[in-house]
């Protein structure tokens, strides 16, 4: 869609006089409220029940000319939806209407209804729900429309929509009335619509493969299963410090232990970090583990996953992101972690093992280390800034180092690496899978490893979770996971640049005055 955060503010009234606006027509449409129920019709009953919608009628009758539709006189639909503009030409006017599934227009005749339906229509503003009985036909424009026999008021709007000409334009604004937004935007609504498409889709894509979808906890006593700054909370009858999630993975490695050998959650993380086109503090992501599995497995999966995504929103694995053209047919290209900062981020080779340049070049780059920290954080740095913006077509990247990876399992051939991948799509990180830590003994020692670096003065390196060894102790199959951010994916399916395009609620500062 074309309202983007970066798109200039429309010219606008100054704040008084847009307050002053406001308050004439909210007082306007209150007196009509006034006059509709001295008629004695109510302003917001719970009586009308339409049978049909927009949608359907479009899909059954939009092919059918002017002389077949007349034929079909005798046939009533009964539908409801808002008022979204309105042309009076006094005995009679145009209406249209709009519910979920689309837009149609209404004809409203003085002659076709009773006198008392008639008044209460002229008493009707943009942005008032009412249901409506007629047959179709079209116009002599050829529009399918509705002929009104029955006209009720189902909800009165006090406040008006939001003038035709701009729509709803500014950015902020479209964020906090999110409500306002999906009513004067279609392209919005399409978003959220395909982003139920696509959860739908990713749904029954692991159900059918035999995963079990289930929830685990949101608030935690050990936040762990991610590398991030937890939100902190308080629990007074218990009295405990509790923490918001950062992940569900160790809850989720619990339930393979416990012989739910494959799982899914796809539900809401958070992190206190900072807001960008990227990232939101409360994001979804699905996480899902398979025993018995590879990384290696995962990546076919995580391909036939998003091409099922792709073509339940655009029929076809190749589509444009901000004007340059994806294509997920698989298989996508794989690329080694230290390959790729040589050929692709033109890093020396020796930089790859020698921690001091290997700082050096990080912090030419912009990354903040302290003492202490491991080479893998200096190339994973790197990484970010040489390598990850040129991944534009899908690419998985593997052999991630050990000491940035303290749930992987340690490759069998080279101990300084781990069994992962992470992909990426459009310059972005999209997911990260890997073979499952299964050793309890080495979890244990990476785990105090992170308390060390916690310690240090690290607050998104993990906690020691002592609960989660013990289960490992029991035995976990082999077994593999994968992370993938949902609110991404979605923005690369519907070419949205911004995060806060495809969150209902992005968070916000509170509104000022």
């Amino acid at each position: 869609m074309a309202n983007t955060e970066q798109k200039n503010k429309p010219v606008a009234a100054s704040a008084p006089e847009a307050i002053l606006d406001e308050n004439v027509l909210m007082r306007q449409r209150r007196k009509k409220a006034e006059d509709i129920q001295q008629m004695g019709y109510p302003l917001f009953p719970n009586t009308f029940r339409p049978r049909d919608t927009v949608g359907k009628l479009r899909a059954q009758y939009d092919h059918l000319d002017a002389a077949r539709l007349e034929s079909l006189e005798d046939v009533k639909f009964m539908i409801a939806g808002r008022i979204m503009a309105i042309r009076s030409f006094g005995k009679a006017a145009f209406v249209k209407l709009r519910d979920r599934s689309g837009q149609i227009q209404l004809h409203v005749q003085k002659d076709s209804l009773s006198p008392e339906e008639f008044e209460l229509f002229r008493k009707l503003d943009v942005g008032d729900i009412i249901g409506v009985k007629g047959a179709l036909f079209r116009t002599k424009t050829r529009e399918l429309t509705l002929r009104v026999e029955m006209l009720r008021l189902v909800t009165k709007s006090y406040r008006s929509l939001p003038e035709k000409f701009h729509g709803l334009t500014d950015v902020e604004q479209r964020y906090r009335q999110r409500y306002l937004d999906l009513i004067m935007n279609d392209e919005v609504r399409g978003i959220f619509t395909a982003r139920s498409k696509i959860v739908n889709t990713i749904r029954g894509h692991l159900t059918e493969l035999g995963f079990m979808e289930v929830e685990t906890p949101m608030m935690q006593v050990i936040p762990g299963g991610a590398t991030a700054r937890p939100f902190e909370t308080y629990h007074n009858a218990l009295g405990m410090k509790l923490y918001l999630r950062v992940a569900p993975e160790l809850y989720l490695k619990r339930l393979v232990v416990g012989g739910l050998e494959r799982v899914f959650e796809l539900n809401r993380n958070f992190r206190n970090e900072g807001i960008s086109i990227r990232h939101n503090p409360e994001f979804t992501m699905l996480e899902f583990y398979m025993s018995y599995a590879s990384y290696e497995d995962l990546m076919s999966i995580t391909e036939q996953m998003l091409g099922a995504c792709a073509m339940a929103v655009h029929g076809s694995l190749k589509f444009d992101y901000q004007g340059r053209q994806i294509d997920l047919t698989p298989p996508w290209e794989n690329l080694d972690f230290r390959s790729s900062l040589l050929e692709i981020g033109k890093a020396p080779p020796e930089v790859l093992f020698d921690i001091e340049k290997a700082m050096n070049m990080s912090a030419h780059l912009g990354g903040q280390h302290k003492t202490g920290d491991n080479i893998g954080k200096a190339l994973a740095k790197i990484f970010d800034v040489t390598v990850e913006p040129h991944l534009w077509q899908p690419t998985f990247i593997t052999g991630y180092p050990r000491d940035i990876s303290p749930l992987s399992r340690t490759n069998d051939l080279d101990p300084d690496i781990v069994d992962r991948f992470e992909f990426f799509i459009a310059g972005r990180e999209m997911g990260n899978g890997f073979s499952e830590l299964n050793d309890p003994d080495d979890q244990r020692e990476r785990f105090f490893a992170q308390v060390a670096e916690r310690e240090a003065g690290d607050d998104e390196a993990q906690f020691m979770d002592a609960d989660y060894v013990r289960a490992l102790e029991y035995g976990m199959p082999p077994t593999a996971g994968e992370g993938v951010g949902i609110d991404r994916l979605v923005m690369l399916l519907t070419d949205q640049p911004s995060i806060r395009e495809v969150i209902l609620f992005p968070l916000l500062r509170p509104e000022q005055g």
